[in-house]
């Protein structure tokens, strides 16, 4: 049946049409239009590095054999968060760094770095091996932070302006790309660097792709002009998402770049449970606990879902139909079920 539907996915489908001339003769030679086929959506899978640590379960152990049963399941990728002070978590470069080394076909990806507390030629040599070690699976889903006193306290923590953090984020990633060609490196900015290389360099020629996060209109350029792909955590109205993400393809365009190269990707949020009302108040309490925000605010920018597995399809399908190529899924609840429960849910929908 998934075979079927995926053959299904790819099928191009032809439509001919006989250009009726004068005196009624019919043209013999048809006019063929193709219609490009939307491709089934890639399916991401966040490894709860928060939650680990917030419950007072640190072991890396667990987590591995999630990401190891995630691909066993078909997923697509595996994510990791960052946060060093203001959400604690485990780093991620070196947790997927470990994921690598157990895992063979998903892709790596982090949701999301933030870079503006890195060093760029540090983090240039990280991820370089990271792609190394895990043969060019890396993604580098990369954000700026909330304007939040945790977070500015955490910027204070590492030595990294708060308010400088998107041009920091910006010339730090253009940093780590020009080391990532192998070739020596002259640099006057806030680095400064004298001929000087890192090796080895990534596995993928040029580094990882890199997607943007946010929602803000400033997020949606920021992506368009200077990344892969697009990578926002909501909202939950799959409409307003399209028509954020046909904005993002026009600026694409508009910047010279090809569209059809660029990723539209969404970070969701997922409760899956019989009882749509039990569902929700295992989300609000899993949001209320990770943010230390009330729930009710953060459903109004994130992406969440909290219900049955059939208004779970439903409400992912819509995403997909609107553009979407990539979704990688948080569950709140127990992760070995959500796994499971998920991959029926696919199953379903042909993906």
């Amino acid at each position: 049946m998934r075979m079927l539907a995926e053959a299904q996915a790819h099928r191009s489908w032809i439509y001919i049409c006989y250009a009726i001339q004068a005196q009624n003769t019919v043209d013999p030679t048809p006019l063929i239009w193709t219609e490009e086929p939307r491709m089934a959506p890639k399916i991401g899978y966040l490894l709860p590095t928060r939650e680990a640590v917030m419950e007072g379960r640190p072991a890396a152990a667990p987590l591995l054999t999630l990401a190891e049963k995630a691909e066993d399941l078909g997923y697509d990728s595996i994510w990791v968060g960052d946060s060093i002070t203001a959400k604690p978590r485990h780093e991620p470069i070196t947790l997927l760094a470990a994921a690598a080394g157990r895992t063979r076909r998903v892709a790596l990806g982090t949701a999301v770095l933030l870079p503006a507390l890195r060093n760029p030629v540090v983090l240039a040599h990280q991820i370089a091996t990271l792609d190394q070690a895990s043969e060019g699976r890396v993604i580098l889903g990369v954000g700026i932070a909330a304007d939040i006193p945790a977070i500015h306290d955490e910027f204070q923590a590492v030595g990294a302006p708060f308010e400088k953090r998107v041009g920091t984020m910006l010339e730090g990633l253009r940093l780590c790309q020009a080391l990532w060609t192998g070739e020596p490196v002259d640099w006057d900015g806030r680095w400064t660097l004298k001929g000087q290389s890192v090796g080895p360099t990534p596995h993928r020629k040029g580094g990882p792709p890199i997607w943007g996060g946010g929602s803000k209109p400033a997020s949606l350029t920021r992506a368009a002009k200077n990344f892969d792909g697009w990578f926002p955590t909501g909202p939950s109205d799959s409409a307003i998402w399209g028509t954020q993400w046909r904005d993002v393809q026009g600026q694409v365009a508009a910047a010279g770049r090809d569209t059809k190269a660029f990723t539209g990707a969404l970070y969701l949020s997922l409760a899956i449970d019989d009882s749509a009302e039990q569902a929700n108040a295992t989300l609000d309490k899993f949001l209320e606990a990770y943010y230390m925000q009330p729930a009710a605010k953060l459903r109004t920018w994130q992406a969440c879902y909290g219900g049955p597995a059939e208004g779970a399809a439903e409400w992912l399908k819509g995403f997909v139909d609107q553009g979407a190529s990539h979704l990688m899924l948080r569950f709140a609840g127990d992760h070995d079920r959500h796994l499971e429960a998920f991959a029926k849910i696919r199953a379903s929908l042909g993906w």
